[in-house]
C-alpha cells in the first residue's frame, strides 16, 4: 500500500486524563525508521488505571545487533536467535492487543512512527491510534524541570529506578510516570 504524504494517517496527539489505555515502547536497532528495524515490541493494557494484560516480543531481525543496542538493551544476538519470532507475525499480534486503544507512551512519536512505517510496509495497513505523549504532558507540566526523559521523571516523582532500558519494564514505568501526571492535570 503506497501513501505519497508519510503518515498522514496518524493518529491524534492528546492531552487529557483517561483510564483506558495501552502503554507501548518498542527497541530498535537505529533511531531512523527507513534504515532501522524494530527489535523489540511491549504493551501494557490499563482498564481503569489497573494493569490487566502485558504484551512482551522480541523480533527476528536481518542484521547483527551492534554493541551500542546491546549494552543499551541487553538484548543479545543469542536472545534473538533463540527468543525472536517473525515480524509480520508479531505486529499483527501486536495489532490485536492493541485494539483502537489510545497509546501512552514517552517520547511516543518515535515508537508510533517506527511501528506506523513498519505496519504500511509489512501488513499494508496504518497505524491510527490516537495517542498521549508523557514526554510533552511532562513538558506542559513540570515547566521547571530542565531534561524530561523518562528518568528525570522517574527520579522527579520517586518512582524505583529502572535497571535495563527494556520495553516492558519501560512500559510499566510510563504507565506509573503517566498516573502521576495525571494527578496534576
Amino acid at each position: 500500500m503506497a501513501y505519497s504524504n508519510p503518515r498522514i494517517y496518524k493518529g491524534k496527539s492528546l492531552i487529557q486524563k483517561i483510564d483506558n489505555y495501552t502503554v507501548i515502547d518498542i527497541e530498535t536497532t537505529s533511531l531512523d525508521s527507513f534504515q532501522g528495524e524494530i527489535l523489540e515490541i511491549s504493551a501494557v493494557k490499563v482498564r481503569n488505571k489497573q494493569i490487566k494484560a502485558t504484551f512482551s516480543k522480541l523480533i527476528k531481525v536481518n542484521e547483527p545487533i551492534g554493541p551500542f543496542t546491546t549494552n543499551l538493551t541487553g538484548i543479545t544476538n543469542e536472545m534473538i536467535l533463540n527468543e525472536g519470532e517473525n515480524l509480520i507475525t508479531v505486529l499483527i499480534d501486536f495489532q490485536k492487543f492493541l485494539g483502537n486503544d489510545t497509546i501512552i507512551g514517552h517520547n511516543v512519536n518515535f515508537d508510533i512512527n517506527f511501528l506506523y512505517d513498519s505496519m504500511v510496509k509489512n501488513l499494508g495497513q496504518y497505524l491510527t491510534n490516537d495517542y498521549i505523549d508523557t514526554l510533552r504532558l511532562s513538558r506542559i507540566l513540570l515547566k521547571k524541570l530542565s531534561h524530561h526523559r523518562l528518568d528525570d521523571l522517574i527520579e522527579y516523582f520517586n518512582i524505583k529506578p529502572r535497571n535495563k532500558h527494556r520495553a516492558l519494564n519501560d512500559c510499566l514505568l510510563t504507565n506509573e510516570v503517566y498516573l502521576k501526571l495525571c494527578n496534576m492535570l
